[in-house]
């Protein structure tokens, strides 16, 4: 981490969404994070293009983090190192869980991610394609029990398919500020911070290594179309969860693998 970590005392809400953002898009998530701000929260983003720097820029003064792929001292975008230096500078942190030098890869973006989830306690989306990182984000925050907001746009629009593809999925429709503010006040009730410091990890599992080429493909032929719980494949392939699940976001990206209610999985029949 690098910045104010007392930011990191506060109840935060994610705000993720389209790199290529249009203008109400963009005006719409500062918004929401100028006021969610006034209102006690912190806000936090992946310092991308687009929704991720509005909500950045409206946080600046109130609290904001900045979650990266790569190592802090390899930010990317390039053109948002001066953003990440008002960041850190100011009222603001960077969190990251690569070592310094690291330079971000394509895998490390959905880490990413769900880091922005994890620290939030709700997720709202504006503005999010039919297959984005957004929406890997969005799973991830489902799967961790936060809430999930979503901000309906024009079914016309190919960055609005996404979010309107979560609004089917039962996500909260939101058109103001206030509809998270309501949702998040009795989760933001709680003391999340009652110990004066944190416990010293023993290093165990920290950064686990990743699959090797033969664990990847026990897993996947593990997979049928038939839909499976993701603790099945587990005890049938005797491999860690965090490969499990590191191979199943993989196939995810590719548009390989089907997630289905209940949290079951099953590989594309397009595969």
């Amino acid at each position: 981490m690098k910045g104010n970590l007392a930011v990191a005392t506060v109840p935060s809400l994610g705000i993720v969404g389209s790199r290529n953002a249009s203008i109400s898009g963009a005006k719409f998530a500062a918004m929401i994070a100028r006021d969610v701000g006034r209102a006690g929260y912190s806000v936090i983003s992946g310092l991308a293009r687009g929704i991720d720097t509005a909500a950045h820029r409206a946080s600046l003064d109130t609290g904001t983090i900045a979650a990266l792929a790569g190592g802090l001292d390899q930010p990317y975008p390039p053109e948002n190192v001066g953003l990440l230096d008002e960041i850190t500078g100011g009222n603001g942190l960077a969190i990251s869980e690569m070592p310094f030098g690291w330079e971000p890869r394509a895998r490390d973006f959905p880490r990413r991610n769900r880091l922005i989830a994890g620290v939030s306690l709700g997720l709202a989306v504006v503005e999010a394609a039919a297959r984005s990182g957004s929406l890997i984000t969005a799973r991830y925050a489902a799967d961790f029990g936060r809430l999930v907001f979503a901000v309906p746009g024009s079914p016309l629009d190919p960055r609005c398919h996404g979010t309107n593809g979560l609004l089917k999925d039962g996500a909260t429709i939101t058109t103001s500020p206030q509809d998270i503010l309501e949702a998040l006040a009795p989760a933001s009730r709680i003391d999340l911070f009652s110990q004066p410091q944190a416990e010293e990890p023993d290093g165990e599992g920290i950064m686990a290594p990743p699959p090797n080429d033969d664990e990847r493909a026990r897993i996947t032929d593990a997979l049928g179309p038939t839909p499976v719980e993701i603790d099945d494949i587990i005890r049938h392939t005797g491999l860690s969860p965090s490969a499990i699940y590191l191979v199943l976001l993989e196939l995810d990206l590719a548009g390989r693998l089907h997630r289905h209610a209940g949290g079951l999985v099953s590989l594309s029949l397009l595969d």
